[in-house]
């Protein structure tokens, strides 16, 4: 996976993050902070008018990398079992973020509101593009059976893995609203955009949308055990702010502890678990490429952790 070549660096200087600005009674001025995630879900202060993950979390902990009041824990620490390693820091996920962001609105055309299937492995793309979705007010979903969910959800985008670009061809002719077609592989196809090409010569400059606090986000299908699966709606707030007492009390994470969620991308769990309460704690998200779950691999893999005192 070619894509490792060029992510796996730091950056020697930074944009400004682009994040929300409220104070308590919610009006310009004063930062929204971290804490007051928190007092919402307790109900102890209102919804601001305007929330966005990427700028009022994301680029909040970058900042706080930046100025030396937290260190450069990687944020996304990704691993195949095959040698291959990326780490990501708050800074780098908030750049490498704008990249994808750019690359979204610009090679693929896609505007504020635009829906965007998501069908990729546990790889680090998937954590890009949703917070670059984040960014450009895009709303993103993730789906199995492709072409039922393509047309209910009238996505304009497709981004997918190798293993699933056969299967997109052959029901993208019944999807009249799919206009582009995202391809994450070294490989080149005809009819695709090459992820790969496009996120280098992207550029690292994008001003993160005001997005309002109700407005949506991401849609992950229901299961379908009572019929066809059902699409939920989530809102920028719902995921971005409503999981903060998820991270503290029930997962209990700190800034300095590492979160192995073996959730598959296309379960809402893993947005859960491997995103918003993780990242809202400012713990790292730690991700394994299996396939499929392996009881060695990950004894294997928790030994290790546990051995190095993470």
């Amino acid at each position: 996976m070619n894509f490792f070549h060029y992510q796996i660096f730091r950056f020697s200087w930074f944009t400004k993050p682009a994040g929300r600005h409220f104070h308590r009674n919610h009006q310009l001025g004063a930062h929204l902070a971290l804490a007051d995630l928190e007092a919402i879900n307790r109900c102890e202060m209102s919804l601001p008018k305007n929330f966005n993950f990427a700028g009022d979390v994301i680029d909040q902990w970058s900042q706080k990398e930046k100025i030396g009041e937290r260190p450069a824990n990687p944020a996304l620490w990704w691993v195949n079992g095959q040698g291959d390693e990326v780490k990501w820091s708050f800074r780098d996920l908030s750049t490498l973020s704008r990249k994808a962001a750019n690359m979204l609105t610009k090679p693929c055309n896609l505007q504020r509101g635009d829906r965007v299937a998501v069908i990729l492995p546990r790889i680090p793309e998937w954590w890009l593009i949703n917070v670059a979705c984040m960014r450009t007010g895009t709303t993103q979903l993730t789906a199995k059976d492709i072409l039922y969910r393509l047309k209910v959800s009238k996505a304009k985008c497709i981004v997918a893995s190798e293993e699933v670009a056969q299967a997109v061809e052959s029901i993208a002719s019944e999807c009249p609203n799919l206009k582009t077609k995202l391809l994450v592989s070294p490989q080149s196809h005809h009819g695709w955009l090459n992820f790969q090409d496009l996120f280098q010569s992207a550029s690292e400059e994008h001003s993160c949308v005001e997005t309002g606090s109700q407005e949506p986000m991401a849609i992950y299908f229901t299961s379908g055990t009572t019929g066809s699966p059902k699409m939920a709606q989530h809102s920028q707030s719902s995921l971005g702010i409503g999981y903060a007492l998820c991270g503290r009390y029930w997962l209990d994470l700190k800034s300095s502890d590492i979160m192995w969620n073996m959730s598959d991308t296309g379960w809402i769990k893993a947005a859960i678990g491997s995103v918003f309460s993780s990242w809202l704690r400012g713990a790292c998200v730690f991700v394994h490429q299996m396939v499929q779950f392996d009881t060695n691999t990950f004894l294997d893999v928790r030994i290790y952790l546990y051995l190095h005192n993470l």
